[in-house]
C-alpha cells in the first residue's frame, strides 16, 4: 500500500509518500513508519475517505496521515483568489441574500509579525471534503448554492487565503451556512498552512 504524509509530518520524516508492507489495520500504519510518539489528532483518511483506526487494509489501499488540519464552485487555487468570481459562481434568480467571507493574511499573529504563509493541501481529498460540507449545510438550511475557493502555495499579507459566498432565499439562511461553512472547514479540510515570520516558521493546527 501506499502511505502520503503532509505538511508538518511530511518535514518531520523526509520524504511525502511511500510504500509499505505489512500493516493489516490502519493502527499499525503508525508504528510501522518509526517516526516517534504519534501527534495528538493525528487523523487518517483511506483511499480519499477519512477512516477509524480498526478499519482492515488490503493490497493497493492509499493512506494518508492527516495532521490537525488549519485550514467549487470547490476549488483550490495557486492563483490569487476573485470574490467576484466566486460570488458569480452562487447567483441564482431565486436567491435573495448572497452572504461572503473572506479569510486574509494579517502581519501580527500570536504577538509576531508574520511575513506571509503557505498552504499545502492533499488535493484529491480537499475538495471532495469541501463538497460534502456544502451538501451538508444544504440539507440543513435553504440555500441555492455553495462556493468555497481556497489558495495553496504561498500567500502574502493582504492576500486572500480563502473565499466563501452563499446564496439563499432568505438572509437569515444565507449568514447561517457562511460562518458555519468556514468554521467546518477549518476543522475538517485536509489544509494546513506554515506561518513564516520574523525570526523562525511554524505550521498551524486545527482551527486556525
Amino acid at each position: 500500500m501506499r502511505v502520503r504524509l503532509f505538511a508538518g509530518l511530511r518535514e518531520r520524516a523526509g520524504w511525502s509518500e511511500r510504500e509499505l508492507d505489512g500493516a493489516d489495520r490502519v493502527a499499525d500504519i503508525w508504528p510501522a513508519l518509526d517516526l516517534g510518539d504519534e501527534p495528538e489528532g493525528l487523523l487518517y483518511a483511506v483511499n480519499k475517505e477519512y477512516a477509524d483506526r480498526d478499519r482492515p487494509l488490503a493490497d493497493g489501499d492509499e493512506v494518508a496521515l492527516i495532521p490537525p488540519v488549519s485550514g467549487g464552485a470547490f476549488r483550490l487555487s495557486a492563483e490569487p483568489l476573485s470574490l467576484d468570481a466566486v460570488v458569480g459562481e452562487v447567483r441564482s434568480d431565486r436567491a435573495g441574500a448572497i452572504a461572503t467571507f473572506t479569510g486574509t493574511t494579517r502581519v501580527q499573529s500570536r504577538g509576531r509579525t508574520v511575513l506571509h504563509l503557505d498552504y499545502e493541501a492533499y488535493e484529491e481529498m480537499a475538495e471532495q471534503v469541501m463538497v460534502r460540507i456544502a451538501e451538508e449545510l444544504k440539507n440543513r438550511y435553504d440555500l441555492c448554492e455553495i462556493a468555497i475557493h481556497h489558495r495553496t502555495g504561498r500567500v502574502a499579507i493582504g492576500e486572500a487565503s480563502v473565499v466563501i459566498a452563499v446564496s439563499a432565499p432568505h438572509r437569515q439562511d444565507a449568514l447561517a451556512a457562511c460562518k458555519e461553512a468556514i468554521d467546518t472547514l477549518k476543522g475538517q479540510v485536509p489544509l494546513w498552512k506554515k506561518e513564516f515570520y520574523e525570526g523562525g516558521e511554524e505550521w498551524i493546527g486545527r482551527g486556525s
